[in-house]
């Protein structure tokens, strides 16, 4: 089994910034991928940004992010983060973190979700 835990949710202000961080604990023999999604209330989960490992490393954004967050990844640590700056009311949501990971060298991949971390940003 494998654990994501989430931390550096909060309430900010707009244009303020927050960082996101994501450990990912357990049965890891390689992540494949790892990254963030978010919920508005009354909204469909959207990815928001995500890193993938394929031979070398790719990062995906949300269009309406692009310029503003940015993901990055320790290996070592098993941990992801998302710096986020200038943030803007629409940014308020429950950030979840998201993997796909090999349990080991001859496993199928799984996908795993964290509990979510609640971003608000008001004035």
């Amino acid at each position: 089994q494998v654990q994501l835990v989430e931390s550096g949710g909060g309430l900010v202000q707009p244009g303020g910034s927050l960082r996101l961080s994501c450990a990912a604990s357990g049965s890891i023999f390689s992540i494949i991928s790892m990254g963030w999604y978010r919920q508005a209330p009354g909204n469909q989960r959207e990815l928001v940004a995500i890193t993938i490992s394929n031979g070398g490393s790719t990062t995906n954004y949300a269009d309406s992010v692009k310029g503003r967050f940015t993901i990055s990844r320790d290996n070592a640590k098993k941990t992801v983060y998302l710096q986020m700056n200038s943030l803007k009311p629409e940014d308020t949501g429950v950030y979840y973190c998201y993997a796909i990971v090999r349990p080991g060298p001859t496993q199928p991949t799984y996908q795993y979700w964290g509990q979510g971390t609640q971003v608000t940003v008001s004035s």
